[in-house]
């Protein structure tokens, strides 16, 4: 299965070239598939497969079953077990593209930036997610205010 074209973030970029970690790309990914996949788990695979990780399609209910399987078996051929699955999926906020959820309001908020609701709602999916892991409670959130400059979210 050849892996479609990745996109990765600027706030990424200190890690792209090599995929020491886990970008949104794959991130998001991971979550459709209810794949839990460790740092140490994702550090074992060769680039390429972090590479495929990131880019294969999970666009339909089809590719995700797809993802799941080819994920599985690579990390199970890396690191001798199959990564662990999320008990439950996550709840998919980013794709409501007309309400901007709480933890992230705050975070602009806190942050300085205005986030509302238009802009939320033209920004892509994959920045949506993004902004919600990076608004996570008990997170650093290091990222945020640099996805928030690179996504167009001013103050």
């Amino acid at each position: 299965m050849a892996a479609a074209d990745a996109v990765f973030f600027g706030f990424e970029a200190d890690f792209v070239g090599s995929l020491r970690c886990i970008p949104m790309a794959a991130r998001l990914r991971l979550d459709l598939s209810g794949i839990k996949l460790k740092l140490n788990e994702w550090s074992k695979l060769d680039r390429e497969v972090r590479a495929e990780a990131a880019g294969l399609p999970c666009g339909d209910s089809a590719a995700i079953d797809a993802y799941r399987t080819v994920l599985t078996a690579r990390v199970a051929q890396a690191c001798g077990a199959a990564p662990s699955l999320l008990s439950q999926l996550p709840t998919r906020e980013w794709e409501d593209a007309s309400r901007v959820p709480a933890q992230v309001a705050d975070q602009a908020a806190a942050n300085g930036r205005a986030l509302s609701p238009d802009v939320w709602s033209r920004l892509t999916g994959l920045q949506r997610f993004a902004l919600i892991k990076l608004s996570r409670p008990g997170h650093e959130n290091l990222n945020f205010l640099p996805a928030c400059d690179e996504f167009g979210i001013s103050g």
